[in-house]
């Protein structure tokens, strides 16, 4: 890990690491959209054989029996486990749904409706590791929204399968449809439909490059909920905790992806040495060493003069996840103004949030925590306003919105709201 000593005047890199969609690999993706949405199937099925050697001919989506036989074929454990992560985070959606209101105000009846999205695609990649908790992570705050209408899409495994568990966390969190398809060809074929893919409205999860140029390139034709990065954890410790702790929580940020990157933020430079030694430690026996050695060269101990000075660097660092060792952990996250998820405390893991217990560990990445939310049940719903005017609202609006329409340039605006007014008039 890189030692960055701010005390010193060391200056901190900024946290946003978004580069461009490499342009090839942006154009690669626009002629599989493209090819999708004109081929339909056949353009699935070609494109799954030449990525994934597996024939989907005539097996795009996953039946039902194929569902119910993955799901009862699994271990009786992972089942309990997925079962009850799904019921967990559904508690914690059920916070976050929006509500209607309704107001009455100077003859004024306004207020909004709320409603769900009517289908959703969710995306669960395959690669280095299955992860069926992302699968619930994203489908079952769509659930509780209410959506009537929610597929998954992941690609195939080597026998031409979908991941079982990933099949039971479908299943436990109510999703309709399942499709063996992977990569941009799945998100071209959700947003488009084709013969056997029923277009969604709005498209979730992460993904790799390929996932992420397409979930761009669809943007607008459907609703994403964020082209997502590598993840990222912060931990802010006053130099009072375990060192081996910290040391624990920095590798498991590591070990996601060799993209991935971990910060300590400490005041205590003798604590930040104690963390070092302990990180060199751990990560020479952790069996996913090779991946945690990569991503740790593009981590940091980051040593600051006050506390102030290190949530001036946490806000910098806008992390995904930030992990509160101090004396007051409450008083700390009062302060802080930009992260995705915060973890308060030495029994409260990064890796909590990671398995619903409870939070959702869909989190903005790259520093984009500054200005955006992680995946809520909310992002399933659509707030619409409606007004209704009384003829004393008209009487009393309508002449300032006129002359505002007429100064604008806007006449047919004030012509209509003239005939309001002379409706209101000859009454």
């Amino acid at each position: 890990m890189r030692y960055v000593d701010l005390t010193t005047g060391a200056e901190l890199e900024a946290a946003d690491r978004r580069e461009p969609i490499d342009p090839a690999i942006a154009g690669a993706v626009a002629t599989i959209c493209d090819d999708v949405r004109e081929r339909g199937d056949a353009a699935l099925v070609e494109l799954t054989g030449r990525f994934d050697g597996v024939d989907i001919d005539g097996r795009i989506r996953v039946t039902a029996a194929e569902v119910e036989s993955a799901s009862a074929a699994l271990d009786h454990e992972i089942v309990g486990i997925l079962d009850r992560l799904a019921a967990r985070l559904a508690v914690f959606c059920e916070q976050q749904l929006l509500e209607g209101w309704e107001l009455v105000r100077d003859g004024v009846r306004f207020g909004e409706r709320v409603r769900p999205i009517g289908t959703v695609g969710a995306y669960a990649p395959g690669g280095r590791a299955l992860y069926p908790s992302t699968v619930l992570m994203t489908t079952v705050p769509a659930a509780v929204a209410g959506v009537p209408d929610i597929a998954l899409c992941s690609p195939p495994t080597r026998d031409g399968d979908v991941a079982p568990e990933f099949l039971h966390a479908a299943r436990a969190a109510g999703v309709g449809r399942v499709y063996r398809v992977g990569g941009a060809q799945a998100i071209a074929a959700l947003a488009y439909g084709t013969e056997s893919v029923a277009r969604v409205d709005k498209i979730v999860g992460p993904g790799n490059a390929w996932v992420t140029a397409a979930k761009r390139h669809v943007s607008g034709t459907v609703g994403i909920d964020a082209l997502a990065g590598p993840s990222d954890a912060t931990v802010l410790s006053d130099g009072r905790a375990d060192p081996a702790l910290v040391a624990a929580e920095l590798i498991a940020q590591a070990e996601h992806d060799p993209d991935s990157r971990g910060f300590l933020v400490t005041t205590d430079r003798d604590h930040a040495e104690l963390v070092a030694a302990e990180v060199a430690r751990q990560a020479a026996e952790t069996p996913r060493a090779a991946i945690v050695a990569e991503a740790l060269e593009s981590s940091a101990i980051i040593v600051c003069g006050s506390l102030d000075q290190a949530l001036g660097a946490v806000d910098r660092l806008a992390p995904e996840h930030l992990l509160i060792l101090t004396d007051d952990p409450d008083a700390v996250l009062g302060r802080a103004r930009a992260y995705g998820a915060a973890f308060l405390g030495p029994l409260t893991s990064v890796v909590f949030g990671d398995y619903g217990g409870t939070s959702n560990h869909t989190l903005p990445t790259m520093g984009t925590a500054r200005f955006s939310s992680g995946l809520r049940a909310a992002d399933f719903q659509v707030a619409a306003a409606y007004v209704e005017m009384s003829a004393e609202a008209v009487a009393a609006i309508a002449p300032d919105l006129e002359a505002l329409a007429h100064r604008e340039g806007l006449h047919g605006h004030a012509a209509a709201i003239e005939l309001r007014r002379r409706l209101v008039e000859e009454r």
